[in-house]
C-alpha cells in the first residue's frame, strides 16, 4: 500500500490498452485504474451506446443499416459515465438513461463493429475521449487508443488471446447474465468482429509500433495486473 501511495504522487501518465474483443481489456483496465487512483474510460461502451441508440431507433438490423440517418442523429446522442459506489465502477448513460446492462448483450455485440466503421461516429467519440484524457492520469481501453486517440501515450498495451479462449470467456459471461445462446454463436461473433475491426478503413485495429503485446490466453487477472502495474511504475 505504501508503494502504491508513492506511485500516486508521481507524474500522471496516459495508459492506452488496445486489443481484440473479449480479451478482458475492460476488466484489467478497471482494476489497474483503481490501483493507481486513475480515471478509467471504457471506450468500447461508448461505441456500444451508439449501437444501442441505432437499434432502439430502428436504424440498424439484420438486413439493413441506415448509416446516414445515424450520422444525422449524432447530435442527439449524449454519452456520460456515472460512478456507482455499490459496484465500484462507472456505468454508462445514454441521454441520462442507465444502459450499462442493455449494451452488454450479444445483440449489441453483433452490430457494434459495423457501427464503429462509420467515420463520423469515430470522430465524435474520439474527440470526447481526447478531452477526457487531457489532464492525464487515465486508463483507457478500446481498439485505437494507442494509435489514434492517444498516439503519444506513455504506456501502450495490446491485449490478445486465441479466438476460442475469448469466445469461451464471453460465452460464460453471457450465460451468467441469463442469456440463452450457444458457444458457436459467440465464437462466430468474436471472429466476425475481429475481421471487421481489423479491416475497416477508418482506424483499423492494429498494434501500435511501440505497444507492449500481452497474450493473456493462459494468464490470470492477478498476473496481468502485476505486469501492468510494474510497467506503469517504471514509466511514471
Amino acid at each position: 500500500m505504501v508503494e502504491e501511495d508513492k506511485f500516486r504522487n508521481k507524474n500522471k501518465i496516459v495508459i492506452a490498452i488496445d486489443g481484440f474483443s473479449s480479451t478482458g481489456k475492460s476488466t484489467i483496465a478497471k482494476q489497474l485504474a483503481k490501483r493507481l487512483n486513475y480515471i478509467y474510460v471504457d471506450t468500447g461502451a461508448m461505441y456500444r451506446a451508439v449501437t444501442y441508440f441505432a437499434l432502439d431507433n430502428n436504424l440498424i438490423g439484420e438486413d439493413f443499416f441506415h448509416s446516414e440517418a445515424l450520422i444525422e442523429n449524432l447530435d442527439a446522442i449524449n454519452i456520460t459515465f456515472k460512478f456507482n459506489e455499490d459496484l465500484g465502477f462507472a456505468e454508462v448513460y445514454l441521454n441520462e438513461q442507465n444502459i450499462e446492462k442493455a449494451i452488454r448483450t450479444l445483440k449489441v455485440s453483433r452490430y457494434v463493429s459495423l457501427v464503429s466503421t462509420i467515420s463520423e461516429v469515430r470522430q465524435k467519440l474520439v474527440e470526447q475521449q481526447q478531452i477526457m484524457g487531457k489532464d492525464k492520469g487515465i486508463v483507457m481501453d478500446g481498439r485505437d487508443i494507442g494509435t489514434v486517440v492517444f498516439p503519444e501515450a506513455e504506456l501502450k498495451v495490446f491485449m490478445t488471446a486465441t479466438a476460442e479462449t475469448r469466445a469461451q470467456r464471453r460465452y460464460k459471461e453471457l450465460l451468467e447474465r441469463g442469456h440463452n445462446l450457444s458457444y458457436d454463436e459467440v465464437l462466430e461473433n468474436v471472429t466476425t468482429r475481429d475481421r471487421i475491426d481489423s479491416t475497416r478503413e477508418d482506424s483499423p485495429l492494429i498494434k501500435a509500433k511501440d505497444a507492449i503485446e500481452i497474450d493473456n490466453s493462459d494468464l490470470t487477472i492477478e498476473e496481468q495486473l502485476k505486469t501492468l502495474l510494474k510497467l506503469a511504475r517504471d514509466l511514471a
